[in-house]
């Protein structure tokens, strides 16, 4: 069966996609979306009534009022505010083509989790940087934007699905999630430690992604999720297991997909050592059920 044919692949009304990552059952996406949009736009409406952003000087992060001032809320809050147009319009579109991915992978609640984690993480790499000399970067220097998140996921992407083709805005060329993730990631070391522009800004990117590509290694680190505000194992914490089972399942024939269609365009000594395992876990898989 093609990658295509998939139920999370499909584009049909049963189903409810919408294409990649089957985005209508991404109901944490949407919500961290529309609440990035309304904070946005509310903020800006308050800044031109007022003259300041009131949403902005109470959320963005900063050490001297994050750590120095002991309102740690700031860790967090940062990844829901955005300085302009174009920064919102760019991570919103990355949260709307990869974040539906992960959040299948994760479930709901650890995929909130997740990229909240991730975002903090931005700032905790942010502000160790600056500390040890790395980043020259002030105690009032503010961070705002979702890119740390949003690095996490991307990451995790790369991690779970690196042979899977994307196309790419600037250039429109097809390449691989490891790839892109490779090329961004790049970017964001050179700037970072060659004190390019936005240095701080990239340093969260490397936060997020060191700590989504940590999460995602250790995938039963965020179980703790499911389980909030319901006391403990609950029907639905172990529906979710169940649904993690699935995901499981599903991310592996996912790779066997790509996998056949790499020996189909360039032959069987095209695969690598680790492809070949994978081909033979499924075709002793496939043999299994058989009998």
């Amino acid at each position: 069966m093609s990658f295509e044919n998939r139920d999370y692949y499909r584009d049909t009304d049963e189903q409810g996609g919408m294409g990649f990552g089957r985005m209508a059952n991404a109901s944490v996406v949407w919500w961290l979306i529309g609440i990035n949009v309304a904070v946005f736009v509310l903020d800006h409406f308050i800044g031109m009534a007022a003259g300041r952003k009131w949403l902005e000087a109470i959320g963005n992060y900063n050490i001297a009022q994050a750590i120095y001032g002991g309102q740690i809320w700031r860790f967090a809050s940062y990844e829901f505010l955005h300085g302009g147009l174009g920064h919102i319009f760019f991570n919103m579109l990355g949260l709307y083509f990869f974040g539906p991915l992960i959040e299948r992978w994760w479930g709901s609640r650890r995929f909130l989790a997740f990229y909240l984690i991730c975002g903090v993480g931005g700032s905790i790499l942010m502000s160790l940087m600056g500390f040890v000399g790395i980043l020259d970067v002030g105690p009032n220097t503010i961070l705002v934007g979702a890119s740390g998140s949003l690095f996490g996921i991307l990451v995790a992407a790369a991690v779970l699905y690196p042979d899977m083709r994307v196309q790419m805005l600037f250039p429109p060329i097809p390449i691989s999630m490891r790839a892109m993730a490779l090329i961004f990631l790049g970017i964001a070391l050179f700037v970072s430690f060659g004190g390019g522009e936005n240095a701080g800004g990239q340093a969260a990117h490397l936060g997020g992604a060191l700590f989504g590509y940590l999460l995602v290694k250790r995938p039963r680190s965020l179980d703790w999720a499911d389980r909030l505000s319901m006391g403990g194992v609950t029907k639905k914490s172990r529906e979710a297991r169940q649904v993690y089972r699935k995901q499981k399942t599903e991310n592996f024939d996912i790779e066997v997909d790509q996998i056949l269609d790499k020996v189909r365009d360039h032959g069987l000594q095209s695969l690598t050592k680790r492809e070949k395992k994978i081909l033979q876990q499924a075709t002793d898989r496939q043999r299994k059920n058989v009998g």
